[in-house]
């Protein structure tokens, strides 16, 4: 596997999308008690634009997710 070296604002653009893909899995395993799912707070969303903008990426989602599999492959 290739060594990924990510600048600064594409290691910020691939946390804040974390970030964000938490927030969203949270949000939609929700209360157990079949009430809707939490909004996801605009925050989270602007935070990722943001940064996806300040590397660069913004889109370019075949290369941010190379990028993101480079850095964070899944786990077996």
């Amino acid at each position: 596997m290739p060594t990924a070296v990510l600048t600064d604002h594409e290691r910020t653009a691939v946390q804040a999308y974390l970030r964000l893909l938490h927030t969203v899995r949270a949000a939609f395993d929700g209360p157990p008690d079949g009430a809707p799912p939490a909004l996801v707070p605009p925050s989270v969303l602007a935070e990722a634009e943001t940064a996806l903008a300040e590397a660069g990426l913004a889109g370019n989602e075949e290369e941010f997710f190379r990028m993101l599999s480079d850095w964070c492959p899944p786990s077996a």
